[in-house]
């Protein structure tokens, strides 16, 4: 494939045109005329030699160019047919068209590299009298058909649009939802440009909410993810419609910190609620995807988790802050051994807030037996935490799981590992489920606007386990492994680290969570270490945004 070679749609019709050196300079469709010009080629429709082995240099060469030729003249069939799944390519080339109503395009090929074709798209779309240029890059591969033998483009949607996955279409047309215009719970604008990680958040709001909103469509080009449960993608507007006003829970100022705060790292996520509402007042997330990880991902939460656990033994009456809890370096239950960093050890007579605050996995462990009910820390999740109920803030997110086990695995989910997932919107929510008391459902859409059901658990905190959470919370944020991130921050505060265990995973993911007033926070930063050194310190600087 050489350089300069150019296909295009030109006048509204799929044409060739030359590019100095590359295809040559033919047409090969000009409606505008009425039939074939100049130098006609058939080498879209021309025979295949069948082979065996690996493709060679010149099958991908020319299996590319017949194919993008084909693309660019409109011959949908035999765009097909140069594809190993004729039956999808040929109708999303048509809809390429007819669909996504483009009216003009350059297909300009880059170097082959081994078996893929880089190549990128100036294309004109046109709707209602209306146009605007859509520009972008993509790719195909070159492989050999399975029964045939022939080279074939490996047919995916992401080869018309790097976008397209699954069923979803490229679409122009009058958008299905208006624009909306979200602000804060103050009335402050929250726009995509200002505030980077909402950007998935306030396309998922205006999915859902843009009919509701009092706004008017304008006219766009998107991806149309059809049935595949995603929100759609909008590409290119080209009429602006009129936006409606959708008020948010979240605030200005804390999402502003949290949006700093986790560009500290690589990948890392923060979410932070109101404890006495349930209302989320920031997200954020540092990722190279879209992926809204802070409330739909699932992971192990590490020793954060023990908030739960600590309150299961508080409840249970089989611990309490002030009595003596026996931390080893290793214990060992039905044949799985655990230890605690760097296997330090607590004296003889240490309380259990003392285990607390120090994160001492064995201590927690050691008491498991004496629970005598495998199911007892997902129930405790769930009926005092909220987690794993339906819940409905407003968006898509993952409620959190702590299934039944029985053996060593029960024993790594009351520290937070083996089999329980969380994200840190669940690990958010526990914190300002300790700092209240009870269990108020997150939300980042207000109720009243549309009446859904609101997630209820089963009954509050006791009283006496909660204020013994709470006191042991605030003496790890102050004399615990939580002080040093903490240190900064003022008012009635407490805290709680986790540093999470991944296989494959040189270091562990670091954890925070943690409260000031009436605000509370969590954070995960990917392969951070400790929950204290990376995770800690965003949780603070959102915390001080208060």
């Amino acid at each position: 494939m050489r350089s300069g070679a150019k296909v295009a749609v030109v006048g509204g019709v799929f044409t060739v045109v030359a590019g100095g050196v590359g295809y040559g300079a033919y047409n090969l469709w000009n409606g505008i005329t009425g039939g074939a010009e100049g130098t006609t080629t058939t080498s879209a429709a021309a025979p295949r030699t069948a082979g065996s082995g690996p493709v060679t240099a010149e099958e991908v060469e020319r299996t590319a160019r017949d194919f993008l030729a084909a693309w660019a003249a409109g011959d949908d069939a035999a765009a097909g047919e140069l594809t190993d799944n004729a039956d999808t390519a040929a109708p999303a080339v048509q809809n390429f068209r007819e669909v996504a109503h483009v009216s003009k395009a350059v297909i300009t090929p880059g170097k082959p590299v081994g078996t893929k074709v880089p190549f990128t798209v100036d294309a004109t779309v046109t709707y209602e009298g209306k146009s605007k240029r859509l520009t972008y890059a993509s790719e195909l591969t070159v492989v050999r058909g399975v029964t045939t033998g022939r080279p074939l483009v490996d047919w995916k949607p992401a080869v018309i649009h790097p976008q397209l996955t699954g069923e979803a279409v490229l679409r122009t047309g009058e958008a299905p939802n208006p624009p909306v215009k979200a602000v804060d719970h103050r009335g402050v604008e929250l726009t995509p440009e200002k505030y980077p990680s909402l950007k998935p958040v306030l396309a998922e709001l205006r999915e859902k909410y843009g009919s509701e909103a009092g706004g008017r469509p304008g006219i766009e080009t998107w991806i149309d993810e059809a049935a595949g449960g995603a929100p759609d993608r909008t590409l290119l507007t080209l009429a602006e419609g009129e936006p409606g006003k959708l008020r948010t829970t979240l605030d200005a100022g804390v999402q502003a910190a949290a949006e700093r705060a986790v560009k500290r790292y690589g990948e890392s996520s923060v979410v932070a609620i109101k404890p006495s509402t349930g209302e989320i007042r920031a997200v954020a997330n540092n990722r190279r995807d879209a992926f809204n990880a802070a409330f739909e991902g699932k992971q192990a939460p590490g020793s954060t988790l023990k908030m739960v656990t600590a309150a299961l033994l508080l409840e249970k009456g089989l611990a309490a802050k002030d009595r003596p809890a026996e931390c080893p370096k290793n214990v060992m239950y039905e044949g799985r051994t655990f230890h605690n960093l760097r296997h330090f050890a607590l004296p003889d007579g240490s309380t259990f807030e003392e285990s607390f605050k120090r994160s001492c996995n064995t201590a927690f462990i050691k008491l498991i037996d004496d629970v005598g009910d495998d199911a007892a820390l997902g129930t405790e999740a769930r009926d005092v935490f909220g987690i794993g109920l339906n819940w409905q803030t407003g968006v898509r997110t993952w409620d959190g799981s702590v299934p039944a086990e029985t053996g060593g695995e029960a024993a790594a989910q009351y520290i937070g590992q083996g089999t329980v997932q969380m994200n840190v919107l669940n690990v958010a929510s526990i914190t300002a489920t300790a700092k209240n008391g009870s269990f108020k459902q997150p939300v980042i859409v207000p109720r009243d606007l549309d009446d859904r059901p609101i997630a209820s658990a089963a009954r509050p905190l006791e009283g006496s386990a909660a204020r013994q959470l709470r006191d042991m919370m605030r003496a790890t944020a102050t004399s615990g492994t939580g002080a040093e991130a903490m240190a900064g921050v003022g008012g009635d505060k407490g805290a709680k680290t986790g540093s999470a265990e991944v296989g494959g995973q040189a270091d562990s993911n670091s954890w925070f969570a943690g409260f000031a007033d009436d605000l509370a926070a969590a954070a995960v930063v990917q392969a951070g270490g400790h929950g204290g050194d990376a995770a800690g310190p965003l949780v603070a600087a959102v915390l001080n945004a208060r």
